[in-house]
């Protein structure tokens, strides 16, 4: 079993490109405590899993777990404001998740002001 690729943004924050149920339980080992998804589903098709997938092993493997969702290109100043909120009030650390990362680590970087 690989580990997910994971791309530490602070103390408490990491993003990772799209992951699957699978890979719940192994971020659990390794010490997260939350996940936030990112990505809307089907927006890379029929195969992407679903968020009910990924929330179902989350929960199971003892995660927080959030979804929101956010286009690629832009993030509106409400969802910034939301992943901000969820930062503050996740148990940490705190993996994020979208498409390739990329989105996720936006996201913090608005959240955080930076």
């Amino acid at each position: 079993m690989t580990t997910p690729p994971v791309q530490t943004l602070s103390t408490d924050v990491s993003v990772a490109p799209q992951l699957g149920p699978q890979a719940m339980a192994q971020l659990a080992q390794a010490g997260f405590k939350s996940v936030i998804n990112n990505r809307p589903d089907f927006e890379g098709g029929p195969d992407q899993p679903t968020n009910a997938s990924i929330e179902a092993a989350a929960r199971a493997a003892g995660l927080a777990y959030v979804f929101l969702p956010v286009a690629p290109n832009y993030q509106s100043p409400d969802e910034i404001a939301r992943f901000a909120e969820l930062l503050a009030t996740l148990p940490k650390p705190i993996l994020a998740f979208c498409r390739s990362g990329t989105r996720s680590g936006k996201l913090y970087r608005a959240a955080i002001g930076s």
